[in-house]
């Protein structure tokens, strides 16, 4: 071992770890690497620099080193709560060594530097402890006080005294939250003695594989943040999760902080029929058929809380959760979802007819959903003539709609996180006569083109494209090859940009997922970061800085290589600010499209506060402001539309209450954005046939 390893090491071992209050929670274990964790970081250390697609921009040396320790540290502790600035000074000893520790295959600094946290974890976990003894009488709730929630920017606390007035305050927020849902103090202190006990159970089962995971992803996001380690219990747990998609609510989850994250609701799952669960809300309890106890889950492992939501198809589970997009964070709401089986016929395209009347006539738009690029790869190489791709179910469902006379098809991609590539090639093609689709370039530099070689067009008509933000990768090339050929109107939110490709690949301990490719548009413009820039802008319920590529550290920039050769139709781009005109003159005359556009404002206010009063009459202030908001912005949506007026929020709740639009399973955030994406597409229908009659 390297002398300045020792010395660190001696440090971080006898000196840091300190007691901090008297202890009664016994203290946890000292964590060691194991003998399978240094082979396994040679592997890494070796597949990062021949087979990663930055491998000649990305070297591991002494400024790679500092990324990493940041990284890890901020994988241990994000909101500075934790740590104090003596312990950051001395793990900084360890700057300029973390490339030396990867290359040696000696872990055992950055194990150091995780038992000191853990010490200071349960030290924390001990102050909540005391706190819940003290009892919650002596709390004031009447000073005027409030807690800073986002600290990833903040100092480390310097004091311990500092560090006890930060979680005094996470404490007291604890109470106060749980205090505006309605429950009594008594009903609190258990509340949190069971919660806080089940964090100390938790981190008491944390195992030296757990340590490594953490580390080893701490060094893989150095290159980009799709590139991970598995461990393999953690590849095991993975795949659990992907069952869970299939098989449970159709949800696919991660950690958060102390928090369980819905990363994505599967198209067609339990949880997309129910419509009540979204992307980017928290879970927080968990509860079993119609009345089973709900389980307080915040600071559970991932792996835990999956197990709760897992169980036999045709089965309840009740999920507490804090929506993502609700104007009141304090807004926690139940709900139920019946567990069932996600079938290729769930996720496959579908179509419905939309009728409206504009421009004194009658439309009829076809809308195509298709949820995700797939193929039955089974069934195609066995040679079955009849399988099941997302381009023949497509291309059936168009030759429908053109015998049913419509005058214009919408693709609604929408929450469609891509797929087989071999899909969005031929897909496109079924647009366009031939020619390029995409371009994918290796980690040589080597580009290939993907082209579209059927001169059929199945479809010739007036085209739109609806996305969203979480349509990514496969969507993004499919709704970029459609821009760039001007072969239809690209309208709604910014897209995910996720323009890169991974492999995974087997190691002697754990698995890795590589990127090795990075996809650009055939004008050589990247999706990477940026996504697919509509068009025409449509409101979004998901805030663009905290979903998406672009709000992932260290994700891959945005570059341009040479453009392929191609044929647009240039008459299209012509239309563009006419088609914004037109759509700004009518949407504010949409009840549901303006109530959608308040709400997200009101959104984004909430979004920009970056703390919290701690005094209960200014906190139970502003929820009731903000229910009086969403109140009046219902009420004057209802009003509009001669809708029966409601009392209270809490009636939107209401199994009973009247959908939003009478279009099945149309939710309020999808249907006035389709509605709208349809009239835009009659807009430039109108446009074209005046231009023909002009001529």
């Amino acid at each position: 071992m390297p002398f300045v390893y020792k010395i660190a090491l001696l440090f971080l071992t006898f000196i840091l770890p300190v007691a901090l209050h008297a202890q009664t929670i016994q203290s946890p274990d000292k964590l060691q690497p194991l003998a399978e964790h240094s082979r396994a970081t040679a592997e890494i250390v070796t597949r990062l620099q021949h087979w990663h697609y930055q491998r000649n921009s990305v070297f591991l040396d002494d400024r790679l080193s500092a990324l990493i320790l940041d990284t890890y540290l901020k994988e241990l502790d994000a909101e500075r709560s934790y740590f104090l600035q003596s312990d950051i000074d001395e793990f900084n000893r360890l700057r300029d060594r973390m490339d030396d520790i990867l290359k040696t295959g000696n872990l055992q600094p950055a194990f150091a530097i995780f038992n000191v946290f853990q010490l200071r974890l349960f030290d924390r976990l001990q102050y909540l402890q005391n706190s819940l003894d003290k009892g919650l009488d002596k709390i004031d709730f009447n000073a005027n006080e409030s807690l800073q929630f986002d600290r990833e920017q903040a100092a480390w606390p310097k004091t311990v005294a500092e560090l006890d007035e930060l979680w005094r305050k996470r404490f007291k927020n604890d109470v106060l939250n749980l205090k505006l849902t309605g429950k009594d103090m008594p009903a609190i202190a258990d509340l949190l003695r069971k919660r806080y006990t089940n964090r100390i159970n938790q981190a008491r089962q944390t195992k030296s594989e757990d340590v490594y995971n953490v580390f080893m992803n701490s060094f893989t996001a150095s290159y980009d943040p799709h590139t991970q380690y598995l461990s393999p219990s953690a590849a095991e747990n993975f795949n659990i999760q992907m069952r869970l998609s299939l098989d449970g609510i159709g949800a696919m989850l991660q950690m958060e902080d102390e928090y369980t994250r819905v990363m994505q609701v599967i198209p067609g799952g339990p949880a997309d029929k129910a419509g009540q669960l979204k992307a980017n809300d928290k879970i927080i309890g968990v509860g079993q058929g119609k009345d089973g106890e709900i389980i307080d889950v915040v600071g559970w492992r991932l792996n835990d809380v999956v197990d709760l939501i897992r169980g036999p198809k045709g089965t309840e589970v009740r999920l507490s959760i804090l929506p993502g997009s609700a104007a009141d964070t304090q807004q926690t709401k139940i709900i139920t979802i019946t567990r069932d089986k996600v079938s290729l016929e769930d996720r496959a395209a579908s179509k419905q007819i939309l009728e409206m009347e504009e421009y004194g006539k009658k439309y009829r738009i076809g809308v195509i959903t298709l949820p995700k690029f797939y193929i039955d790869f089974e069934a195609a190489e066995r040679g079955d003539k009849d399988y099941r791709s997302t381009t023949r179910d497509v291309k059936k469902l168009l030759r429908e709609l053109v015998a049913e006379k419509v005058d214009g098809v919408v693709v609604d991609l929408r929450n469609n996180g891509g797929g087989a590539l071999r899909e969005v090639v031929d897909l496109v093609g079924l647009f366009i006569e031939t020619g390029p689709t995409v371009q994918v370039r290796n980690t040589s530099g080597r580009v290939e083109i993907h082209d579209d070689r059927d001169p059929e067009i199945v479809y010739k008509g007036p085209l739109a494209v609806l996305v969203n933000r979480l349509s990514a990768s496969a969507s993004e090339i499919f709704a970029g090859a459609i821009q760039d050929y001007h072969r239809g109107i690209i309208i709604g939110t910014q897209t995910y940009g996720k323009g890169t490709v991974q492999a995974k690949m087997p190691l002697s301990y754990g698995e890795i997922t590589l990127t090795q490719q990075k996809f650009y548009r055939i004008t050589g413009d990247s999706t990477q970061s940026r996504g697919v820039i509509p068009d025409i802008n449509l409101p979004s319920l998901y805030n663009v800085n905290e979903i998406g590529e672009s709000a992932l550290k260290g994700a891959l920039p945005w570059d341009r290589i040479r453009s392929a050769k191609f044929e647009d139709w240039p008459e299209f781009a012509n239309k563009i600010p006419r088609l914004v005109d037109l759509h700004k003159q009518r949407a504010p005359k949409d009840p549901d499209y303006v109530y959608l556009i308040k709400t997200s404002e009101l959104i984004e206010k909430r979004n920009a506060k970056k703390e919290l009063t701690l005094n209960e009459a200014a906190r139970r202030a502003e929820k009731q402001n903000i229910e009086n908001q969403q109140l009046a912005l219902e009420n004057d949506r209802r009003k509009s539309k001669g809708l029966k007026l409601i009392k209270s929020i809490d009636e939107l709740d209401n199994k009973d209450e009247a959908p939003m639009d009478p279009e099945e399973g149309a939710s309020r955030e999808e249907m006035p954005l389709l509605t709208e994406t349809s009239h835009i597409l009659v807009d430039y229908i109108s446009l074209s046939r005046q231009q023909f009659v002009n001529h």
